[in-house]
């Protein structure tokens, strides 16, 4: 790395330590602002959004060495309340990479196959191999929230009923951090992002998908019947990151009712995080760069016949 991507890492780290949790006895939803946006205002968003693209280049020169070296795997999960922007925040901060070494999995209501399975099987079946990148548009984590707020989805489950008892979320959550544990010790990093949007700045965005036409197809009337039980999904929000944030797997809790800032923190965490695995280019053995001084010459040589 030169000397600007050390000092663009060195900002990127500015960025991301503040809305990260990886110790969650103390977490209070409340105390993270889904407006705020560090030291920038409106007026610096211009400069946010050249930050954004000189960290999408570096992203890419990570990624590259992520995909040659092949010994980590990278594992991102976005969560949020419907609009928050996940969808746009994956499309603008992942858009240098390289698409051989990225993939996203969107994990909506599960299928019958899918309840027939333990609430981890569809998600573990998705992880990225070694040298990629992998997005969870949603996640795991769902069955501590819609399936929390909505009991009656997990009684469509096809759990035994004794196992359906008071202390099953403090069991969910136990099990996700010995399997992210788990994951950390075979090379996968996991990184979780939830993107903190206000009740206020929903609204405006729902309202803005309704008189914008060519937004129309992205509400569902669904999305008013889940904003009724907002109070419920922060409780469950918060509870889970309680829960779930660790040193090997922590959060990130993401301010979302401005996007070009959610878009920097989100970038910012990623290349904090990629620049933590010292990741560099294989090194060519001295028989293989004979092997491939050998090719060259022939190459050469063709030039000669």
């Amino acid at each position: 790395m030169n000397k600007e991507q050390r000092k663009l890492i060195q900002r990127a780290k500015d960025f991301a330590k503040p809305f990260r949790v990886d110790d969650g006895e103390s977490f209070r939803l409340k105390d993270i602002d889904p407006n705020n946006t560090l030291h920038l205002e409106q007026e610096h968003k211009p400069q946010a959004k050249e930050a954004l693209a000189l960290g999408v280049e570096l992203l890419a020169a990570f990624q590259d060495m992520l995909y040659a070296q092949d010994r980590w795997a990278l594992l991102l999960a976005f969560q949020a309340m419907d609009a928050a922007g996940k969808d746009g925040t994956i499309k603008h901060v992942m858009s240098g990479v390289n698409p051989q070494g990225c993939q996203v999995s969107s994990f909506k209501a599960p299928s019958s196959v899918d309840l027939d399975h333990d609430f981890l099987w569809r998600c573990n079946l998705a992880l990225p191999e070694r040298g990629r990148i992998g997005i969870f548009n949603r996640s795991y984590y769902e069955e501590t929230l819609v399936v929390r707020v909505h009991p009656e989805l997990l009684h469509q489950q096809t759990l035994p009923e004794p196992l359906m008892g008071k202390d099953i979320w403090k069991e969910r959550f136990r099990d996700i951090r010995h399997y992210e544990q788990y994951l950390s010790n075979n090379g996968v990093v996991v990184r979780k992002f939830f993107l903190h949007l206000s009740k206020k700045e929903q609204k405006k965005r729902f309202l803005e998908r309704l008189e914008t036409p060519e937004k129309n197809w992205k509400f569902s009337a669904n999305d008013i019947k889940e904003r009724a039980y907002w109070d419920d999904y922060m409780n469950a929000y918060e509870d889970m990151i309680r829960n779930t944030a660790t040193k090997v797997a922590p959060w990130y809790v993401v301010p979302a009712d401005n996007k070009w800032f959610t878009r920097i923190v989100v970038a910012a965490a990623i290349i904090e995080t990629l620049d933590s695995l010292d990741l560099k280019y294989p090194v060519v053995t001295e028989e293989a760069r004979q092997h491939l001084e050998a090719a060259k010459q022939q190459l050469l040589n063709e030039d000669k016949t």
